[in-house]
C-alpha cells in the first residue's frame, strides 16, 4: 500500500513537467479515441491477468500465490503509470484542456482531472484484484469497501498536493506582484514547499483520520490498556482511534502526528480481536517507539532533503540537457516535438532520482526505524517475546510469507530473528541504536554539504565559474545549436534567471552574425534581472544595453553590478566600466 504513495507522486511529477507542444500531432477526436482504446486495453489485460490468478488460488491457496498477487498488483500499477505517461506525452491529452478559461486560470483543476484519470486506472486494478484478495484473506468486506479503502489510503498524498497547488493558483490570481515573484524562483518555490510541508505535517493527522473513517475507540478494556501504556511511556496522544482499514480486517496499528494535540494512535478491529493483552501492549510499545525516537520528524527532514538535493541539482540538470542534445535530437527524429522532448527528459531525470532517493535511500532508514521501534519494546517491557508472538500471528492469520521482502519493512522472519538475538544478548539493542544514530549523523552532515553546494551553485563563485566554463567550452563553438537548445529549455523553464542570462549573453556578445540578436538579448537580460539581482546578471544587462547603443544605461547598470561584486570579481566589472566610459566620451 505504501507503493501507492510512490505511484501518485511519480504521476504528479510526470504531469507537472509536461509542456504542451505548439502544434498537436492528432486532432481532439483522434486523441480521445486513442485514449479510450488505451484504457479499454488496460482494462481487458488487467481482467485477464487477475482472473487467471484467481483460478489458481481457487485450486490451492499458498504463500507463494499471495506473493504472486502482490507482484501482479505492483506490475499493473507500474503499467498504469506508463499508460498515464502515454496519455500525457505521446497523445498530449492535456493540451486540449488547457485553453479552457477556467482551467487555464486554475491549473490545479486540470491537474486534478488527470490525477483522476490515473486513479481510474488504479480502480480498474482494485476492481479485478478484489476476488484474489478475498480468496487469500477471507475478509468480510465488499468490493466497494475494498476499493474505498485503497482510495482513502492514497488521500494523504493527493490532499497536500491539492492544497499546495491550489493555494499557489490563488496567489497567482491575486493582484499582488511580490508573492508571484517569490513563487517564480526555485528558491521561493522550495521555501514555500517546506513551509507548507511543515504546517501539513503538524495538522494533517486531524484531516486524514476523518478521510480514513476513524472513530474514537469506545471506553473499555482495550482503550484503558492503551491509555495506560501511553501514560507509562509518557507519550500523550489526542485520541485512540478505531481504524476500519479494509473493513477492519487488516491486522495492523499505526501512529501519526508530530505534536500531542494532533497525535493519534490507530488500531484496527482485527488487531484487537486476535492479539492477547501482552501482544497488544507490545504492538503499542512499537508505535510509541516511533514517537520516542522522533521518526515522524525525521521523515519530514527526509522530504526536506529531497527538496534540497533537487534545488541543488536543478541547474546541473539544465547544463546536462545542453550536453546531451544528440539524445534530444533522436527523440525529435522519431516524431516527438521539441517541447515534449525536453519535458520527457526532465521528467525522466526527476523520476529516476525520486525512485532512487525514496525506494533505496529513504527505504533504508524506514526499515531501520521500524527495527528501532521493534527493540523499543524493551523500554516498556521486560521481554520482546509478546511482539515476536504477535508477528507470528500476523503472518499466519494474514497468510503472508514470513520471509517476503519489503522495501520499507524488514521481513517478518528478519524482524523475529533480530528480536531473538536481542533476547539472547542485549548488546544487539545498543548496536542498532548506535547504527541509527551514526546513519542519521551522516545524513545530516551530507545535507549540510548539499546545502552549501546548493548555495555555491546558485549564489557563489562555483556557479559563476560553471557558467563561464559552459560558455567557453560549449556555447561559442556552436552558438546556433546552443541558442536553439536554450530556447527549448526556456519553454520548460521560462522563469529561470540563469538560462535567461546565459542566452542573453550569447545573443549580445557572439561574433557570429546569425547568432546575434541585440534587441532580444536586452529583453531577456531585463527579465533575468527582475527575477534575480546578482552582479553577473547585471553585467549581462549592461552589455546588452551597450550593444544596443544605450551607453549611459550600460554604465549605470555596470556600476550596480560592481557594487554587488565580490572582491575577486571586481576587476572584471571595473574593466567593463572603463570600456563603457570610453564609449560614452566618444
Amino acid at each position: 500500500m505504501f507503493g501507492n504513495f510512490l505511484y501518485f507522486i511519480i504521476v504528479l511529477l510526470i504531469y507537472s513537467t509536461y509542456q504542451p507542444p505548439e502544434k498537436a500531432n492528432l486532432t481532439a477526436i483522434e486523441t480521445l479515441s486513442i485514449s479510450f482504446l488505451l484504457f479499454l486495453s488496460f482494462t481487458y489485460f488487467t481482467r485477464y491477468l487477475f482472473r487467471n490468478l484467481e483460478n489458481q488460488i481457487r485450486v490451492r491457496k499458498s504463500p507463494q500465490l499471495a506473493q504472486r498477487f502482490d507482484a501482479l498488483m505492483t506490475r499493473q500499477s507500474i503499467a498504469a503509470v506508463m499508460f498515464f505517461a502515454i496519455h500525457i506525452y505521446a497523445l498530449s491529452l492535456p493540451r486540449w484542456m488547457m485553453d479552457t478559461l477556467v482551467l487555464k486560470s486554475i491549473p490545479t483543476l486540470t491537474a486534478l482531472i488527470f490525477i483522476s484519470l490515473f486513479l481510474a486506472y488504479l480502480i480498474v486494478i482494485w476492481f479485478y484484484a478484489y476476488r484474489c484478495h478475498e480468496l487469500l484473506n477471507d475478509p468480510a468486506i465488499s468490493r466497494k469497501e475494498y476499493i474505498q479503502s485503497n482510495i482513502s489510503f492514497s488521500i494523504p498524498v493527493i490532499l497536500p498536493w491539492f492544497l499546495l497547488s491550489g493555494i499557489a493558483d490563488i496567489i497567482d490570481l491575486l493582484p499582488f506582484k511580490l508573492p508571484k515573484a517569490v513563487l517564480s524562483t526555485p528558491l521561493g518555490q522550495s521555501v514555500y514547499f517546506l513551509f507548507f510541508l511543515t504546517i501539513a505535517a503538524i495538522t494533517a493527522p486531524l484531516v486524514i483520520q476523518k478521510f480514513w473513517g476513524c472513530r474514537p475507540l469506545p471506553p473499555g478494556f482495550h482503550r484503558t490498556q492503551i491509555e495506560t501504556i501511553c501514560k507509562k511511556a509518557n507519550v500523550p496522544v489526542a485520541d485512540i482511534l478505531r481504524w476500519p482499514l479494509f473493513g477492519g480486517r487488516m491486522i495492523t496499528a499505526g501512529v501519526m502526528g508530530l505534536v500531542k494535540k494532533f497525535r493519534y494512535i490507530l488500531v484496527t478491529p482485527a488487531l484487537l480481536q486476535f492479539l492477547d493483552p501482552q501482544e497488544l501492549e507490545a504492538v503499542i510499545a512499537h508505535e510509541i517507539g516511533h514517537v520516542k525516537h522522533r521518526h515522524l520528524l525525521f521523515y519530514l527532514i527526509f522530504f526536506a532533503g529531497y527538496m534540497l538535493i533537487s534545488f541543488a541539482g536543478f541547474d546541473l540538470l539544465i547544463y546536462l540537457l545542453i550536453y546531451i542534445e544528440p539524445l534530444a535530437d533522436f527523440f525529435t527524429s522519431i516524431g516527438l516535438q521539441q517541447a515534449s522532448v525536453y519535458s520527457i527528459l526532465i521528467s525522466l531525470f526527476l523520476i529516476l532520482f525520486f525512485i532512487a532517493y525514496f525506494r533505496f535511500f529513504f527505504g533504508f532508514f524506514m526499515r531501520n526505524f521500524e527495527r528501532q521501534a521493534d527493540i523499543s519494546v524493551y523500554e516498556l517491557m521486560d521481554s520482546a517475546k509478546p511482539l515476536i508472538s504477535s508477528l507470528n500471528k500476523i503472518s499466519i492469520i494474514s497468510g503472508l510469507a514470513p520471509d517476503r521482502p519489503n522495501w520499507h519493512h524488514f521481513s517478518i522472519s528478519e524482524r523475529i530473528g533480530y528480536l531473538t538475538k536481542c533476547e539472547a544478548d542485549p548488546k544487539w539493542i545498543h548496536a542498532h541504536h548506535r547504527k541509527v544514530k551514526i546513519s542519521m549523523a551522516l545524513f545530516l552532515s551530507g545535507m549540510i554539504l548539499v546545502g552549501a553546494a546548493a548555495y555555491d551553485l546558485n549564489f557563489g563563485s562555483t556557479g559563476k565559474r560553471l557558467n563561464h566554463h559552459l560558455y567557453e567550452t560549449v556555447m561559442m563553438r556552436n552558438c546556433g545549436h546552443v541558442i536553439q537548445s536554450y530556447e527549448k529549455i526556456l519553454i520548460e523553464n521560462p522563469e529561470s534567471p540563469e538560462i535567461l542570462n546565459n542566452l542573453a549573453w550569447i545573443l549580445a556578445t557572439s561574433n557570429t552574425p546569425e547568432c546575434q540578436n541585440h534587441e532580444k538579448a536586452l529583453s531577456l537580460a531585463k527579465k533575468a534581472v527582475e527575477l534575480k539581482q546578482e552582479a553577473y546578471i547585471l553585467d549581462t544587462l549592461a552589455e546588452a544595453y551597450f550593444v544596443n547603443g544605450f551607453v549611459q544605461e550600460a554604465l549605470t547598470t555596470e556600476k550596480m553590478a560592481l557594487s554587488l561584486a565580490t572582491e575577486n570579481d571586481r576587476e572584471l566589472y571595473e574593466k567593463q566600466i572603463i570600456k563603457f566610459q570610453k564609449a560614452h566620451v566618444q
